[in-house]
């Protein structure tokens, strides 16, 4: 008999934090109705998060959001959390609701160990919801991936 598989909603992972089934300090994010556990951040990940971060703020202070590790909303059953988002501006920042995929501009994921994880799990997801362009910022093989042109089969 071949195992069936129990996917949690967006509303129901916010029931399980609420609850306290969820931490805080839990490092996990929803993904496709699974809930998965996401890498420690080390230093080298933390560093290249803030230099993109100033760099992308500098940029486009004014015309746009940058959003740090912080959930975007795709669908019913993802909650993804990248590293850097790029965001069209909105007057609220945000307060009324999470990103979603139309509001989306660019999505980065700094990988040191998780690199083809977020090559082929988080980018073809991103790519499903037409998320215009993700960056896969590849500490390990001192690369940046540059995906674009979405469509439901990935980039």
């Amino acid at each position: 008999m071949p195992l069936v598989k129990r996917l949690f909603t967006v509303e129901e992972y916010h029931k399980m934090a609420k609850a306290g089934i969820l931490g805080e300090d839990d490092r996990v994010e929803l993904l496709e109705g699974e809930i998965v556990q996401i890498s420690p951040i080390g230093s080298r990940h933390a560093a290249c998060v803030m230099r993109l971060t100033e760099l992308l703020s500098q940029r486009v202070v004014g015309r746009a959001h940058v959003r740090v590790q912080n959930p975007i909303l795709l669908g019913e059953h993802s909650e993804p959390q990248p590293d850097v988002t790029l965001l069209r501006r909105r007057e609220d920042f945000y307060a009324s609701s999470h990103p979603r995929p139309e509001d989306v501009l660019l999505v980065i994921e700094v990988a040191e160990t998780s690199a083809a994880v977020e090559r082929e799990v988080k980018a073809p997801l991103y790519a499903r919801y037409g998320i215009p362009e993700v960056w896969v910022v590849d500490l390990a093989g001192g690369q940046v991936e540059v995906f674009r042109r979405p469509s439901p089969q990935g980039y």
